[in-house]
């Protein structure tokens, strides 16, 4: 390790590479809206969904609706004729059951990240957006950082745009959520977020070929509304 004196330069420059990427993410995970709520009881956390199977699938399959609000746009609107557009490649679409696996998806990306969990990102995420993640979460391993996002509750989901190249299907979603997020170094002391728990709204764009008999959606874009 390279010093001036006995001040750990290595080091400093390691915090400062680990900073930028935490703050580079934040443009992908989410960002905070300026309403935050007290630290809430903490929960026993709930078992996760069964990974048998691909995580969205957009089919018209019995499943229970998104925690809060789902939003479908009108079928004459630009995204609704989309969307039936979609539909008319593969009858098996089903925005409302693509918002349910949307869900469950996005609880699964944000719990990989937190955990980094490599296996489970790697298929839920096309090849980019795993870069991005995959950097920062090794960014962060390196500097010995532990990241903690719990996500307390989905307050709507709402397909907000969709587009079609061919057979290849965009369907973007805007996603309000209630979260805990926050990163500690590695003596415990938090250096980004805070213990509280805050509403984040996210705009995830998943993408498919709908000729294609894989039927998993994978997340290619991800920003802060």
């Amino acid at each position: 390790m390279g010093a001036t004196g006995s001040f750990p330069v290595d080091l400093v420059l390691l915090g400062m590479v680990a900073a930028f990427l935490v703050l580079r993410l934040r443009g992908i995970l989410g960002k905070r809206t300026g309403f935050e709520r007290p630290p809430m009881p903490q929960q026993p956390p709930q078992a996760a969904p069964a990974a048998s199977g691909p995580i969205i699938e957009g089919r018209a399959e019995p499943a229970p609706p998104p925690s809060k609000a789902a939003v479908i746009p009108d079928p004459a609107s630009p995204a609704g004729q989309v969307l039936a557009a979609m539909r008319g490649i593969d009858r098996g679409f089903d925005p409302a059951g693509f918002l349910v696996g949307a869900e469950r998806a996005f609880r699964m990306i944000v719990a990989g990240f937190a955990a980094g969990d490599r296996a489970t990102l790697r298929k839920l995420l096309a090849d980019d957006t795993y870069g991005a993640f995959e950097h920062a979460i090794t960014a962060r391993e390196t500097a010995g950082h532990t990241q903690i996002s719990e996500i307390k509750a989905i307050e709507n989901m709402a397909i907000e745009a969709a587009a079609l190249r061919g057979s290849v299907a965009d369907v973007t979603v805007r996603i309000v959520s209630d979260q805990v997020s926050l990163t500690r170094d590695k003596n415990g002391v938090i250096v980004v977020g805070a213990e509280a728990v805050t509403e984040i709204t996210d705009l995830w764009t998943f993408e498919r070929d709908l000729r294609q008999p894989d039927p998993t959606w994978r997340l290619v874009a991800a920003r802060s509304a």
